[in-house]
């Protein structure tokens, strides 16, 4: 049995204040997940990128604060879509702190 078979056994089993307790232990967890946006260590230094790719969000934002169009990074990384893009925003504007961290760290070096 997979473990999330496991869950889904004894979840039918909950209370509903106890599945509701669950939802909220849940919910908390991935408060900080971003769909399409991923950082794993030994990736890019572990900062955060676009899934399926080694494109760091803080690129991409450094591109769009220096005038690059969506058009444009489209164009110039080919493995992007709209969609990515969209998620890069949403982090960006959600991590403002530790993407401008990230920019400056680069123009540092």
């Amino acid at each position: 049995m997979s473990a999330l078979e496991a869950a889904e056994e004894i979840f039918a089993k909950l209370t509903r204040a106890e599945k509701a307790q669950l939802l909220r232990w849940a919910a908390s967890d991935l408060s900080d997940a971003f769909p399409g946006i991923e950082s794993r260590p030994g990736v890019c230094g572990g900062e955060p990128c676009i899934v399926r790719t080694r494109i760091p969000v803080w690129v991409l934002e450094q591109a769009r604060r220096l005038g690059v169009s969506e058009a444009e990074l489209l164009n110039s990384y080919p493995t992007l879509r709209a969609e990515d893009l969209a998620n890069a925003w949403a982090y960006a504007r959600s991590h403002r702190d530790e993407i401008s961290h990230q920019i400056e760290q680069n123009e540092a070096d």
